[in-house]
């Protein structure tokens, strides 16, 4: 049984007091799916802070409690993997950053490079009382910093871009020994020698891949060497030109 699911029984949902009422309505849907107790209200109350800003600017394509609610499960889904220092590349929404560390308790570093998802990104944090902080700037240039290089154990990217790019962004800020996790839907064969070959000009390897729902999984990457010091390439270039693509 996944360490974010509770061992105690289900029980009924109770009666919403209204239907727009969605910080309510995803306590609901994730005592349903046997989220741990003690995570159900932050995760809810983070939900409702990610729709109410959807509503102003595009933060994410979920609308609704129930079309959020998978995306909060599936960062629930990579807590048995992530170590401290933790970094997230993309973070936009907060997602999974966010929903990690009401899981763990670990502070996360959120790369971000859209100023309005940073701000909210902040702000939430803000609200929530968690530790963590928000850097504004893209991942190519979030890599060659020397205060971020190489320095987390663990890292994740979620939807911006192919395997390799997502390598790319990620393995120059994992310290040797550490893992970055990927999380893709199907993988076709090419895209997975791609990564793989990719892995090994950054430093790192192809460790395993884990089955998540339906379809999906997590490619885990770890860290075996420095990356060259050419890593990642300029603004744009790994996902224009995904290294063995």
């Amino acid at each position: 049984m996944p360490s974010w699911r509770s061992s105690s029984t289900k029980e009924s949902a109770k009666p919403l007091s209204s239907e727009g009422n969605e910080s309510i309505a995803l306590e609901a849907l994730l005592a349903g799916a046997d989220v741990e107790p003690r995570l159900v209200a932050p995760l809810a109350r983070y939900g409702a802070l990610v729709l109410e800003a959807g509503r102003r600017f595009n933060l994410t394509g979920a609308k609704t409690p129930a079309e959020l609610l998978p995306h909060l499960l599936d960062g629930l889904s990579l807590l048995p993997y992530v170590r401290a220092p933790y970094v997230d590349v993309g973070s936009g929404a907060g997602l999974p950053a966010i929903s990690i560390a009401i899981g763990t308790g670990v502070a996360p570093t959120m790369i971000e490079a859209a100023a309005k998802k940073a701000h909210f990104l902040e702000s939430t944090l803000a609200a929530l009382g968690l530790p963590g902080r928000v850097v504004a700037e893209r991942a190519e240039i979030a890599g060659h910093r020397p205060d971020l290089r190489e320095r987390f154990a663990s890292g994740t990217a979620r939807a911006v871009g192919t395997a390799p790019t997502v390598a790319e962004y990620l393995l120059p800020l994992i310290a040797p020994g550490g893992v970055a996790l990927l999380q893709r839907g199907r993988l076709d064969e090419r895209e997975r020698r791609a990564v793989e070959d990719a892995a090994m000009m950054l430093g790192g390897a192809l460790d395993r891949e884990a089955p998540l729902e339906g379809e999906r999984r997590l490619l885990i990457l770890a860290k075996q060497a420095p990356t060259p010091a050419r890593f990642p390439r300029r603004a744009g270039i790994p996902a224009k030109r995904p290294l063995c693509m």
